[in-house]
């Protein structure tokens, strides 16, 4: 016969924890074999000791702070030293390193000067704009000299045209 999980978890709930019911007992009340509901009880054993306890998970990552809750911070922050500040910071759980990044970023941001750290896609898209000007400027200077060199190149050439051909003004072609 088969049975649904949340059956199974109930059943397995009733033979653990305070008031626990042997498997035995359990089955004469509930009418399901001795042996499958012990099954059940192993089978839930082993996967509790597989999955670790709530506090020995590995956390998500860094809070996302919005910019709302770090104003609030800076502000709650604001004229607190030593020990309060270091209580703010853990109940916040920030570092005082992340607290003067965001007093910068706001004192910029409110000055017009600074507009905080950039993120890696900013750093490859401002590296190649910065590679990409360097090879234009790098092409005017030689398009630079290659037009000085013409230009030089036809004074030259009048000037010898004048001294071949003084008294005609006419270039021939």
């Amino acid at each position: 016969m088969s049975y649904t999980d949340a059956f199974k978890a109930e059943m397995v709930k009733r033979m653990v924890g305070p008031g626990a019911v042997s498997a035995a007992a359990l089955a004469r009340q509930v009418g399901v074999s001795q042996p499958t509901l012990s099954q059940w009880l192993r089978e839930a054993r082993r996967v509790a000791a597989m999955t670790p306890p709530p506090e020995e998970k590995k956390p998500a990552g860094p809070k996302k702070w919005t910019p709302e809750e770090k104003l609030r911070v800076l502000v709650v922050a604001q004229g607190l030293e030593g020990e309060e500040l270091g209580a703010l910071l853990r109940r916040e759980g920030l570092h005082e390193a992340q607290l003067k990044e965001w007093r910068q970023v706001a004192a910029g941001a409110l000055s017009g000067e600074f507009s905080g750290p950039l993120t890696a896609s900013q750093r490859r898209r401002l590296a190649s704009s910065e590679k990409r000007v360097k090879e234009l400027e790098r092409e005017l200077r030689r398009k630079e000299k290659a037009l000085a060199e013409t230009a030089a190149l036809l004074v030259l050439e009048k000037k010898l045209h004048r001294q071949i051909w003084p008294a005609s003004r006419v270039l021939p072609l």
